[in-house]
């Protein structure tokens, strides 16, 4: 199964999205916030998204979906911190945040393909929500 990582400069986002994702996708996914700095403040931490990545890591891959800014800096300081094998399988994915982490997860209960992954994002970037 592809994990999935969430990272948001606030806990309370991240956790919010996750808890999000399980009540749209199923509990049976295996989705890691990673909000915040380790120490409750707002901000991004390398350390816990590399962290999120490996408890996220089942062997398919992980996938990260990050808010703004430096969230994507640290989420590319994480993927290279780790080991290759796991390096080699992560990906942070340009989609929006909320509609992106929901479509991508109903996608990983029924896909364990990173491509399929990918054209959730890429499909939940150009969603309108009003016609």
């Amino acid at each position: 199964m592809i994990g999935l990582v969430i990272v948001s400069h606030s806990n309370k986002i991240a956790e919010g999205i996750v808890d999000l994702c399980y009540e749209m996708a199923g509990k049976d996914l295996n989705i890691i916030p990673a909000g915040g700095t380790s120490d409750g403040r707002i901000g991004t931490d390398p350390i816990l998204i590399k962290d999120s990545i490996e408890k996220a890591y089942d062997g398919d891959g992980v996938a990260i979906l990050a808010d703004i800014g430096s969230s994507i800096m640290s989420s590319e300081l994480a993927i290279e911190m780790l080991e290759d094998d796991i390096k080699e399988k992560t990906c942070i994915l340009d989609t929006p945040i909320v509609e992106g982490s929901i479509a991508v997860s109903v996608q990983s209960s029924i896909s364990k393909d990173m491509e399929d992954i990918r054209r959730a994002a890429e499909e939940a970037r150009t969603t309108r929500k009003i016609s």
